[in-house]
């Protein structure tokens, strides 16, 4: 029985140090962007289908969501997700809200996919 308990301590005492975290070196790139508020981003839209995104939660085509640019969305470590956003529509003026909720590889920093 004491055998047991030495092993679980050891191994309990090995995994802990293990998942410690380790400082990382912080360069320019790893700074957070934010998405304004109420500011304009012209950007191209395009389509998507939806499953598991990118923010670890799944999604259908009957769900308003959207994903952001990729290189917007790993500089701000996914912290857009779950956020709203409003869509207008420039050729007739006509708006929608989706929900943060993926990356697109192909998007630059302000286009979205639907």
């Amino acid at each position: 029985m004491q055998r047991v308990a030495v092993f679980f301590a050891v191994f309990t005492s090995v995994m802990l140090t293990l998942a410690s975290p380790l400082p990382s070196a912080t360069t320019q790139e790893d700074e957070l962007v934010d998405i304004d508020k109420r500011i304009d981003h012209v950007g191209r839209g395009t389509w998507f289908y939806p499953g598991l995104g990118n923010c670890g939660k799944w999604n259908n085509d009957n769900d308003f969501v959207v994903a952001i640019g990729k290189r917007l969305y790993d500089r701000n470590r996914g912290s857009n997700c779950d956020q709203y956003m409003e869509i207008i529509n420039t050729a007739n003026g006509k708006s929608a809200y989706g929900l943060t909720r993926d990356s697109c590889h192909s998007c630059s920093d302000d286009d979205i996919a639907r």
